[in-house]
């Protein structure tokens, strides 16, 4: 068994662990493999592995790799998309992840409706405010969910976060917590969940444990996966 099957394993085990300690049911949680700047030999290893979902940050590059390894697997945008790379962007992606703003949306659904695709988006979110950082704040998120209602081919399916990074993924929590809570708000109000469960991007390879325990849906781990780059 090579390196990223091995880790692929351990990674499976402690988020099946993290679920059942609050009583969720670990196949609530997906794996968002982080396979940016990852050769395409170690992400075949994931996929033998029954890994199917990858999170890129660079355009260019998930464009090379969707063409490389074909059919069958679902794409995440994680990294902060320009509105003028929204037409590829709509071409190569299953899922974005990080839908910060209303000119980003309108590109995407003008590129979606032309190729009649309908694409899973997550509003990303900036809990601990900070400036360096993508996403909305938590009070602009329901204007934003709400004007994303009119885009009939984005399915706005839940929210994603990357809090401020802490050495002990214990402070993590509250800012998981946050999204969740936000989450069920925005849901209360209709804004999510008209298209299935509700998604919460959080938690990645050194708080992945802690985010599951506060409801993510999807965790992204690159480090702890394949190792650091």
């Amino acid at each position: 068994m090579g390196m990223v099957a091995e880790n692929i394993e351990a990674i499976r085990a402690r988020m099946r662990g993290a679920a059942e300690r609050v009583g969720r049911d670990p196949d609530s949680v997906r794996l968002v493999a982080v396979s940016k700047r990852q050769s395409l030999e170690v992400i075949r290893e994931a996929m033998a592995c029954g890994q199917t979902v990858f999170g890129e940050n660079y355009l260019q590059e998930a464009e090379e790799k969707v063409a490389a390894l074909g059919q069958g697997l679902a794409w995440h945008c994680i990294g902060h998309l320009q509105s003028n790379k929204a037409r590829i962007a709509a071409e190569i992606f299953d899922c974005i992840e990080t839908i910060d703003r209303l000119k980003l949306a309108k590109a995407l659904e003008i590129r979606l409706a032309e190729l009649g695709k309908t694409m899973p988006v997550l509003v990303q979110i900036n809990v601990g405010g900070e400036a360096q950082k993508a996403g909305v704040t938590p009070e602009e998120a329901g204007q934003l969910c709400r004007e994303l209602q009119q885009f009939p081919h984005l399915r706005l399916q839940g929210l994603m976060t990357m809090p401020p990074f802490f050495e002990d993924p214990e402070e993590s929590r509250g800012y998981f917590r946050r999204l969740r809570l936000l989450g069920d708000e925005l849901a209360a109000q209709g804004l999510l969940g008209r298209h299935g469960m509700v998604q919460l991007s959080m938690g990645m390879s050194g708080d992945f444990e802690v985010a599951i325990e506060e409801g993510a849906t999807l965790v992204r781990v690159g480090t702890a996966l394949f190792g650091e780059r």
